[in-house]
């Protein structure tokens, strides 16, 4: 069976090159006569392969030496509470930029912690648009600013990096992170689940400025506490081994391609073809403002709305899969990150026209 094209928000298509060097390393990675999946962490072999995949992320993303990278389980819901039990002190606030669906789970787990102003927010635009810069109201006081830079959802992006003011900055790239290049000295912590850009759920990734380490609280649990990481390399219990390993293959693959600089030429023209496509249908619309619109997850609406089964049926047929969109937006959704090829967004316009030519 030919493989189809992959449209799901995550977990995510992965580049197919990854995949066949995991199939061809599965049962002998390099002539051990073992899986990384069986491998022992603190073996020799394992560490090699770890600290390959970081020394990679870092030259990816150009990342100073005085950030740690710690590669962690729990995926990026588990940062919403991890972020303040390790930077928000007792009696301090922080800001917060509510963007979305999970831009409030990030806020409302915050708020179990501490106090959390909301800084800005777009829900009077229905959160189809990034909250207006003039309008944002932070406190130099905070001890740190967050936002989420891609909102998955609705298909809402940063497409600049928001100026802090000199408090730390905070930022859930879960769903962005390696679609284009980003000055990381202007983050004191960046955070990202794999499943979108990265590599296969399991795994989630913190780049955190080195002065923002070992401010836990008190009451913080020791697998919560970033310092732990730290200083142990990530491995003071077993880390998500495989994940970190495929991982390091799409990093490998990632600077095959010609780096970030590459892949963001590639990720804007991926997106402007299917949003210019849109644009000019009589059929099809997006509600998203133009200026934030994501690169990474191109939302869209039917002219009938019943024909939506249909659509995502004979796409299906198409080998088009996982259009649907979230179900509390309806419509579709066509996740087009880092693996998601040209010729698959070709095929899906293709479709489009057809499927609009019988549907009027």
């Amino acid at each position: 069976m030919s493989r189809c094209y992959n449209f799901s928000a995550g977990p995510a298509v992965l580049p197919e090159a990854v995949l066949e060097q995991a199939r061809e390393e599965m049962l002998d990675w390099h002539g051990t006569g073992m899986s990384v999946m069986e491998m022992s962490h603190r073996g020799k072999d394992y560490i090699g392969i770890a600290e390959k995949a970081e020394a990679d992320l870092r030259e990816l993303l150009k990342i100073p030496a005085n950030y740690k990278v710690l590669f962690m389980q729990g995926g990026a819901t588990s940062q919403f509470a991890m972020v303040p039990m390790n930077l928000l002190p007792l009696g301090g606030s922080a800001d917060y930029i509510d963007t979305g669906i999970w831009a409030e789970k990030a806020i409302n787990e915050a708020r179990i912690l501490g106090d959390v102003r909301v800084a800005a927010s777009s829900e009077a635009q229905s959160y189809m648009q990034v909250p207006d810069f003039s309008d944002w109201q932070c406190d130099k006081n905070a001890a740190y600013l967050h936002y989420t830079a891609n909102e998955t959802i609705a298909g809402v992006e940063f497409h600049q990096v928001p100026e802090a003011n000199g408090v730390p900055l905070v930022c859930d790239m879960s769903s962005n992170i390696l679609a284009r290049p980003v000055d990381v000295s202007q983050f004191g912590l960046i955070y990202a689940g794999a499943q979108k850009n990265i590599g296969p759920a399991g795994l989630t990734i913190v780049i955190v400025r080195d002065d923002l380490i070992g401010h836990a609280r008190p009451a913080t649990p020791t697998m919560f506490d970033y310092e732990v990481y730290a200083k142990n390399d990530s491995m003071y219990n077993t880390p998500p081994t495989y994940s970190w390993y495929l991982a390091g293959l799409v990093f490998e693959w990632l600077k095959q391609q010609g780096g970030l600089d590459a892949m963001a030429a590639l990720n804007q023209r991926k997106a402007s073809k299917l949003y210019d496509f849109i644009d000019q249908s009589d059929y099809y619309r997006n509600v998203v403002a133009k200026d934030s619109r994501s690169w990474m997850n191109v939302t869209f609406l039917l002219g009938d709305a019943a024909r939506e089964q249909a659509f995502m049926q004979e796409a299906a047929a198409h080998q088009l899969v996982n259009l649907k969109g979230h179900r509390l937006l309806g419509g579709m959704r066509a996740s087009i990150y880092n693996a998601m090829p040209e010729a698959g967004v070709d095929a899906l316009i293709a479709f489009m026209k057809e499927f609009e030519r019988t549907s009027v």
